[in-house]
């Protein structure tokens, strides 16, 4: 079982940065795929990006690419979500999340099952 915490939520301005980060704690880390999803006030949570065990693939939905990038430490434990560009509809709780299975790739949002407590993003325009 992977354990964790999310840090790094704000409120920005619209065009502006944020780094979230993701602290995980559990011996399974290293061999699971990792992402990032996000719900916003009265929506279904959504998927926003993956990385494999590896950190060698990535996959980022359709209207965070170019904007966002995820990347993860296997050595402490931690995977980050970079975001610029932020745009209002951006605006949501975002929660980190670990697969379900060992060595997956992270392309299978439906499999990713440990979740964290998520963390506020506001982006005002």
């Amino acid at each position: 079982q992977v354990q964790l915490v999310e840090s790094g939520g704000g409120l920005v301005q619209a065009g502006g940065s944020l780094r979230l980060s993701c602290a995980a704690s559990g011996r399974t880390f290293i061999s699971r795929a990792m992402g990032w999803f996000r719900q916003a006030p009265g929506k279904e949570r959504e998927f926003v990006a993956a990385i494999s065990w590896s950190g060698g693939t990535t996959y980022y939905t359709d209207s965070v690419k170019g904007r966002f990038t995820i990347s993860r430490d296997n050595a402490k434990n931690t995977i980050t979500l970079q975001m610029n560009s932020l745009k209002p509809e951006d605006t949501a709780v975002y929660y980190c999340a670990a697969d379900r299975i060992d060595y997956g790739s992270g392309a299978d949002p439906s499999l990713f099952g440990s979740w964290g407590q998520g963390t506020q993003v506001t982006v005002s325009s």
